[in-house]
């Protein structure tokens, strides 16, 4: 392993709203918001939780410590991780219902735009004796009908062999295992990466006080995170996982798949492990 070192919430938090809001500003403001919709959606979310504090008569006390820990979710910038790993899941159903193509998953806090592109196959960027078993990670990118997509952007990113990520944890190489891979004209990739690791999201700020209060667990199972694009379909984001591992029965950000579970065998070699997952894209 690494020299361990141990991200704190308020630098994940800030790192991941960073993020979120250079992207956000990318996007833009060209779908305006429906009135109608956020009439309906407010008014139905505020009542639910007028609800549950009617079910359970929350008290005074209650109600300030609720105050007091939303008020620590914003100054620790630890919204994009609430979000992502409580509510995203959901989101992502709606957005990929009725495709017949690859299932998504989520894309959660620590996507990062403009990795290093490396062509069709190749190694992500990482520390010489990167720690992990070798992984060759294979596939092809095609239509719904079978045929390849050339030139589809597979975009690559996942945790090291301590659960860290490279620009959310210190002392971690910039790009640290991330790389945008390009398909070759029979939709193929390949990369050469290490196995990831198991992590426990950030729990020294405010989403660790929720998750103690409720005597929940913070870890999350082993996975790759994957990105692919192409022009005329839509973009499927995901997380595979891995058969086996830890808590791929009972992930915190309630993410996993059937669909989205590896089981890679040994190289020839014998020194790794190989897994082939192709990818499906809906036309747009």
């Amino acid at each position: 392993m690494t020299d361990v070192v141990t991200p704190t919430a308020a630098d994940s938090g800030s790192s991941a709203t960073e993020q979120f809001q250079q992207r956000d500003r990318a996007r833009g403001s060209a779908t305006p918001a429906d009135t109608a919709r956020v009439d309906a959606m407010a008014t139905e979310a505020l009542e639910a939780l007028r609800a549950v504090i009617r079910k359970y008569q929350l008290t005074y006390a209650e109600y300030h410590a609720v105050k007091a820990w939303l008020i620590k979710l914003g100054e620790d910038g630890e919204w994009p991780l609430f979000l992502d790993v409580f509510i995203e899941h959901e989101v992502e159903k709606i957005a990929t219902e009725g495709r017949e193509g690859s299932v998504g998953s989520i894309e959660g806090p620590y996507y990062v735009e403009n990795a290093p592109e490396l062509g069709s196959a190749g190694t992500p960027p990482m520390r010489e004796g990167e720690p992990g078993t070798p992984l060759h990670f294979f596939g092809q990118v095609r239509t719904v009908a079978g045929e390849p997509v050339q030139g589809a952007v597979v975009d690559f990113w996942q945790a090291d062999a301590d659960g860290l990520y490279s620009h959310f944890a210190p002392g971690i190489p910039e790009w640290n295992l991330r790389a945008r891979f390009t398909t070759d004209a029979e939709g193929n990739f390949a990369i050469d990466t290490v196995h990831p690791s198991p992590y426990e999201i950030p729990i020294d700020g405010a989403t660790g006080i929720l998750l103690a209060a409720a005597g929940w667990h913070a870890w999350r199972p082993e996975h790759l995170h994957i990105r692919v694009s192409a022009e005329g379909y839509h973009t499927i984001t995901t997380q595979l996982y891995f058969e086996g591992s830890d808590h791929v029965e009972d992930d915190i950000a309630m993410a996993v798949k059937d669909e989205l579970i590896l089981a890679p065998t040994a190289t020839d070699d014998g020194r790794g492990e190989q897994v082939r997952y192709d990818f499906v894209l809906d036309p747009a």
